[in-house]
């Protein structure tokens, strides 16, 4: 069986760990270690106490996720934390998280991934983070009310629906771009406007955002932040399966938002 060291050093080149510029508390690569080999890896979007447990019923030994341990900063272990810790150690099960680096592939990413689900062919970056262009873009001509519908579609498969911002019946989308997860930002709706996107698909944003992107003529798809982000983790999961010869299991526990 392989180790955990031999998989994540190859997820670190894959990824381009090293290169991806991301947010402190992501802690992209290895979060716990484990001493034995890996005989079945987990996907999920986020490291909590539920999809722990529910990696280790299902005899994963190896969880890979989007949302590691660490979003809220340095906290005692203690409560919730503590059982998180305390459910990996048990089962010794490693933890591997992959936030920006797994967002931006061109492959496995999220964004491009979006993309493909709702029939758009990406051609330009999109949401650049420091050096790097997280998102994707592209052009089209499409009914906006059709992409509104596909989106919806997606997101009931996995426990979510499709929220959106101001549009008329007959809009036409010709220009997009997708930040998923909690894409809406001001520097997001910015980007959009300079470039003349028209269409922007994220997971979620704040109420502000809809509001503000109505007064610059966008139209925003907020098609939730769990299922735009549901891609990437079950597709390197996938991948990681065919390289290393073992069986894999997405562990799915919708937030509904």
């Amino acid at each position: 069986m392989p180790t955990l060291s031999e998989i994540a050093s190859y997820i670190d080149d894959l990824l381009r760990v090293a290169e991806i510029p991301d947010y402190s508390n992501a802690l992209n690569g290895v979060q716990v270690e484990t001493d034995v080999g890996i005989a079945r890896i987990a996907a999920a979007v986020d490291a909590r106490e539920r999809t722990i447990r529910d990696a280790a019923a299902l005899g994963a030994n190896l969880l890979i996720v989007h949302h590691g341990l660490f979003w809220s900063g340095l906290q005692p272990l203690r409560g919730p934390a503590l059982r998180r810790v305390e459910a990996l150690l048990i089962a010794r099960m490693g933890l591997y998280a992959a936030h920006l680096p797994l967002d931006a592939h061109p492959e496995f990413g999220n964004n491009a991934l979006l993309a493909r689900e709702l029939g758009l062919e990406p051609t330009h970056g999109f949401a650049r983070y420091r050096t790097v262009d997280i998102g994707v873009s592209g052009d089209a001509d499409v009914p906006t009310a059709d992409l509104i519908a596909r989106a919806d579609v997606f997101a009931q498969g996995y426990g979510g629906s499709v929220r959106y911002s101001a549009s008329q019946p007959d809009r036409r989308t010709r220009r997009w771009a997708i930040c998923t997860g909690a894409g809406a930002s001001h520097d997001t709706l910015t980007e959009a406007a300079l470039r003349g996107i028209d269409t922007l698909i994220v997971g979620e944003g704040p109420h502000w955002s809809a509001i503000d992107a109505e007064e610059l003529g966008i139209t925003v798809i907020y098609a939730g932040h769990y299922a735009t982000e549901t891609l990437g983790v079950r597709a390197l999961a996938d991948h990681l399966s065919h390289r290393f010869g073992l069986p894999w299991t997405f562990v799915h526990v919708p937030t509904g938002l």
